[in-house]
């Protein structure tokens, strides 16, 4: 009885599986494509291929932008044109179009995005929002975090022993043997705003102007490039830099590694669909996409940390990690940008 009773289970389940197979086959393409990738928006899908193209402004590295929207294009036959710059870049460009009313882009993915006037972005609940942390959603809902940019030092292995790293940032300029070899990227105002926040303006003042002093730091364009250059012995160490990044490069079998100092200033590479967007429908659905967990996932093969609790970090320990630390959490509007960027060239000596 019992093997007569699990055949006609398995006869049973094959069945449903295959009427399930023959349903999705005569089903709207919509429809098949949802059953596949759980961000796709039936009524926005059909509207987007009916827009056909979608242009992106971002400043995330082509050799992972580019494999990520192909994902895109290739679920919604929708053909995306990315167009790479730094956050400065994207800021500029974005401004100048928006004032002459031009309808150039649709989504931008950058870290900046939270600094755009609001009214030049929509207000949007993509349904993949709902899974990402309270953090990473704006209350204005015109930006959403996509990944997370834990801020951290790096360092290169074979010039610099884990044993000699600083176990708080007052130890820095105790090593005068790194003057000339450690690097900073010079947009890290954000850095320096939870610093103070942590430390309090006079004595995080104080903190800024003894490493300077002692150190030296060279100061860089680019987090990208400052990773890779200490991963390539350029510098020996970054003062700071963008975790995911340190991540993105010692994947790459560079010998480059982080370490966690508190207070670890977090800040967001957002998206934001434009108030003038060209392709509106297909702008939405991309904002989902990004945030969904197979977008997240994704990202994390390059170093990438996923603003969704439900997708692990790359490696593991990383989230591990970053659960015992203190972690600052900063949103600047563009006066608050201005304003802190302003010290920080004052400290650095930046003109």
């Amino acid at each position: 009885m019992r093997k007569r009773s699990a055949t006609a289970l398995t006869i049973a389940g094959n069945t449903v599986a295959a009427a399930l197979v023959l349903a999705l086959s005569h089903a709207p393409a919509g429809a098949q494509d949802a059953a596949q990738h759980s961000w796709i928006v039936p009524d926005l899908l059909g509207a987007a291929k009916t827009e056909g193209t979608l242009t992106v402004y971002g400043s995330m590295n082509e050799q992972e932008a580019l494999p990520l929207w192909k994902t895109f294009e290739d679920a919604t036959g929708t053909k995306v044109s990315y167009v790479r710059s730094s956050d400065t870049q994207i800021m500029a460009r974005v401004a100048i179009e928006n004032r002459a009313r031009q309808r150039t882009w649709d989504v931008a993915l950058t870290t900046t995005v939270s600094q755009l006037a609001p009214d030049s972005l929509i207000q949007f609940d993509p349904p993949e929002a709902s899974g990402l942390m309270a953090e990473a959603r704006d209350p204005g809902r015109r930006w959403y975090g996509v990944y997370a940019n834990y801020n951290a030092p790096a360092y290169n292995t074979k010039f610099v022993t884990k044993a000699d790293l600083p176990k708080s940032y007052d130890e820095f300029p105790a090593h005068k043997e790194w003057a000339g070899k450690v690097a900073i990227d010079g947009t890290d105002d954000e850095w320096l705003a939870a610093i103070f926040g942590a430390y309090g303006e006079d004595r995080g003042r104080a903190l800024i102007k003894n490493i300077v002093a002692a150190l030296d730091p060279v100061i860089t364009d680019g987090h990208l490039a400052l990773a890779r250059s200490v991963g390539s012995g350029e510098y020996w160490l970054a003062l700071n830099n963008f975790l995911p990044l340190t991540l993105n490069v010692k994947m790459s079998g560079a010998p480059t590694d982080f370490w966690l100092l508190s207070p670890v200033a977090l800040i967001f590479g957002s998206v934001g669909v434009n108030g003038l967007a060209p392709h509106p429908n297909a702008a939405r659905l991309a904002e989902n996409f990004v945030l969904s967990r197979e977008a997240e996932i994704f990202m994390t093969q390059k170093g990438r940390i996923p603003t969704r609790p439900d997708v692990p970090t790359n490696p593991p320990e990383v989230g591990d990690m970053l659960k015992s630390m203190k972690i600052a959490p900063i949103l600047f509007n563009g006066a608050d940008e201005r304003k802190w960027q302003k010290t920080y060239n004052e400290l650095f000596g930046r003109s």
